[in-house]
């Protein structure tokens, strides 16, 4: 016989996390909308759709139920299929249907379309990540198609559909398109320029020959890839099927076998003479394709800011309803230190990466293009300890696969991996800086000016530009990339009229800080903090 008390499944346990506006609730994303001049009520539509408990189970569904490579059918019949579970088709035709693919590009959003996407990419990837990988490409590959006019103009009508259609058919058959895109190989990785792929001429277009390591999602209709043409790398467009409908020649070896991202598939892929079209200037495809890798690398940050947010919103959601010791673990004050740290570091990196995304809409390139990579390397590589110190806030449950945190924290590393590691991006921001040094200087005074009415950056943006001119530069680019992002979060905070730039400038440029979140003395900031990041 059972105790009565424990009759109750819900006994001080808190309550399913569901049926949210994600967009109401985050104070941070929502002042950054109002501040642009963003579609509020339209937004805030869009975070009741990815908060619904319906939307968020899908996410559980699609990665509890990866996809499946058929290399052939039942007769010995070549198909290179991946067969998707139904919830990843579903959130696909949701983020297809918000525009997220295509809606910086279609003139549809007037007001701010880069940033007004970039809301919606961050509150999708609250409710699952994977599917996101064809619609961030679909979106980036217009970035490097715009270098191939004719061609843009042939597929851009499919691309800017916002039906979703992922029958295997023709692109020209299709209601809408999803773009993706190939260029590591398994000898060069990060060095594109080491790629043995061939491309020969034949007549207008080229038969491709080779091979890619990854490839992701390869139920794209078409693929940016990089082969050595006639005159050394260049960009490809290379569709599924060849112009008189037949199979193209990209063979799937395998899918890779992922720590997270479970739902999207990354595959390994042999090319047996393709069907491609060039796009760009023969020998040019590294600067053709850095137009899609930095938009690609600008979700990355949006997406990893959006992967904090949820996971601070379970931490919060949890101790707002559990007690320990006779009190709620939200009145707890180590517990309260530990949260509210994670909340002011949301608090500068959505300031941060809708500035950037701002930047891109204004045209600013010289912030967009020294900030980018820096940002990425901020946002992204802080995104596994700000997860984990989440997870850790809901104890055991935390760490149990019937909660999305295990999810989550799997899920956490990939952003920072994804289109450049992280000395990738430091490095980055070192070529960016040593092409251009006195925009570089120009653009860090400007950030430094506008940080200085919150905190006195100076030491750092000396130090920042002594150790650019050092011999050591290169050895010390992590420190340069990390002092820029954060000078830049800090100067986000302050052009915001933030009431949180000060403290984020102690708490984080001061001296005597240390690393771990929940080791800031945020004094009466707390509640504020908390409230801010998911509204009680």
């Amino acid at each position: 016989m059972t105790s009565g008390f424990l009759e109750d499944a819900s006994f001080n346990q808190s309550p399913a996390f569901g049926d949210v506006d994600l967009f109401c609730a985050d104070k941070p994303l929502s002042d950054a909308a109002a501040r642009y001049g963003l579609d509020l009520q339209a937004l805030a539509a869009c975070g009741k759709d990815y908060g619904s408990a319906e939307t968020l189970d899908l996410g559980r569904v699609a990665n509890e139920n990866p996809p499946k490579l058929r290399i052939m059918d039942g007769k010995g019949n070549r198909v290179d299929f991946v067969e998707f579970h139904p919830a990843y088709h579903a959130l696909m035709a949701k983020s297809i249907g918000w525009g997220i693919h295509c809606s910086a590009h279609d003139s549809s959003e007037p007001a701010g379309p880069m940033a007004s996407r970039a809301v919606r990419l961050y509150l999708a990837t609250q409710a699952e990540s994977g599917h996101l990988c064809p619609v961030t490409m679909t979106h980036a590959c217009i970035g490097a198609l715009k270098a191939e006019p004719a061609l843009l103009q042939k597929w851009q009508p499919k691309i800017l559909s916002r039906h979703y259609d992922p029958r295997p058919l023709p692109w020209w058959e299709k209601t809408g398109v999803t773009l993706g895109m190939g260029m590591t190989e398994r000898q060069g990785g990060t060095d594109v320029r080491a790629n043995i792929t061939l491309a020969k001429t034949a007549g207008d277009h080229v038969e491709i020959s080779g091979h890619k390591w990854f490839m992701s999602a390869p139920m794209c209709d078409a693929f940016l890839v990089l082969a050595q043409g006639d005159g050394g790398l260049t960009c490809y467009l290379m569709p599924r099927y060849r112009p008189d409908g037949s199979q193209n020649g990209l063979r799937f070896q395998r899918l890779k076998d992922k720590l997270g991202n479970k739902s999207n598939a990354s595959s390994e892929v042999e090319f047996h003479s393709a069907y491609a079209e060039r796009v760009g200037p023969e020998g040019a495809g590294v600067r053709t394709i850095i137009e899609m890798v930095n938009l690609t690398r600008l979700d990355c940050a949006i997406a990893s800011a959006g992967q904090m947010r949820f996971g601070l919103s379970q931490a919060l959601n949890h101790i707002r309803n559990r007690s320990v010791f006779q009190r709620r673990l939200a009145d707890q004050p180590a517990m309260r230190a530990v949260v509210t740290d994670l909340a002011l570091e949301l608090e500068a990196q959505v300031a941060l990466v809708f500035r950037l995304a701002h930047a891109v809409d204004k045209g600013e390139t010289a912030y967009a293009r020294l900030l980018t990579p820096a940002v990425k390397f901020l946002v992204c590589k802080s995104t596994p300890q700000v997860v984990y110190e989440s997870l850790e806030c809901l104890g055991g449950n935390g760490y149990t696969e019937d909660l999305p945190m295990a999810r989550l924290y799997r899920e956490a590393p990939l952003n920072a991996i994804w289109e450049g590691s992280g000395n990738v991006m430091a490095l980055d921001v070192l070529r960016a800086a040593g092409r251009q040094p006195e925009a570089t200087m120009e653009t860090v005074a400007a950030l430094a000016h506008t940080a200085k009415q919150a905190f006195d950056v100076r030491p750092l943006v000396s130090a920042f530009e002594r150790t650019l001119k050092s011999p050591d530069a290169e050895r010390r680019a992590r420190f340069l990339c990390e002092g820029l992002a954060r000078i830049a979060a800090l100067a986000a905070l302050a052009e915001a009229n933030s009431p949180f730039a000060t403290l984020y400038g102690e708490a984080r440029l001061g001296t005597g800080h240390f690393a771990q979140f929940g080791t800031a003395d945020l004094g009466s900031a707390e509640t504020t903090l908390m409230d801010r990041a998911l509204a009680a």
